[in-house]
């Protein structure tokens, strides 16, 4: 598994007009192929007079899945100029599509490409991108009376605690870079009297 990657940090639609034709890209994180598909469908549906309704998406941290449409456009002039875009900017789990309503003036081939490649890089930094760091699941089981002033502790040190479980124990969810681990058990056992149980779990992936 990639240790992080970076993804669109919110869904949005960026315009810019050139040479009278408009050009709108929508943007979206999306967690599957059909996630992506089911917004390209949307926006498509959104904009039923529009000229052209040209995407790309890539799919997977490590970008196993991408995938472009010209929609019409000179093949190689609007999808894969798009989907360079997204793969320069180092972009995963994302789904761009740009709508073009057509101004009467050609673009040439060259303008198409600078066009749609543009307005997906342009779309990128008005929206913005996070960064996902890989992790792995940790659970904690500790008794009631030290559960509290563990949970406060694990958040004043800067751990994500993720969930919460009341039990006959204590179960708090956390996630740890796997550099941390040995280090955290240590800490653990002293912060706990060595009460604490520390089982890990999965691999997934969170805020950086």
């Amino acid at each position: 598994m990639q240790e992080q990657y970076r993804t669109l940090a919110r869904e949005g639609v960026h315009e810019t007009e050139i040479n009278r034709s408009r050009f709108l890209c929508a943007l979206a994180p999306v967690a599957t192929e059909q996630e992506a598909q089911d917004f390209v469908a949307r926006v498509r549906k959104e904009h039923p007079t529009a000229t052209h309704n040209c995407f790309a998406y890539v799919i997977g941290a490590d970008a196993a899945v991408q995938k472009a449409s010209d929609d019409g456009e000179p093949g190689g002039t609007a999808g894969v100029p798009m989907l360079q875009m997204l793969m320069r900017r180092e972009v995963r789990y994302v789904a761009a599509v740009v709508t073009r309503y057509y101004g009467g003036v050609k673009l040439g081939a060259g303008g198409l490409i600078r066009a749609y490649g543009g307005v997906v890089g342009e779309a990128l930094d008005a929206l913005g991108t996070v960064t996902r760091q890989r992790f792995r699941l940790a659970t904690v089981t500790v008794d009631h009376q030290r559960a509290g002033r563990l949970e406060n502790e694990l958040r004043a040190t800067g751990r994500a605690v993720r969930d919460v479980r009341y039990g006959e124990a204590v179960a708090l969810e956390i996630g740890l870079p796997d550099a941390d681990v040995a280090g955290f058990r240590a800490w653990l056992a002293d912060a706990t009297a060595g009460t604490a149980r520390l089982e890990l779990g999965g691999e997934a992936y969170g805020d950086a």
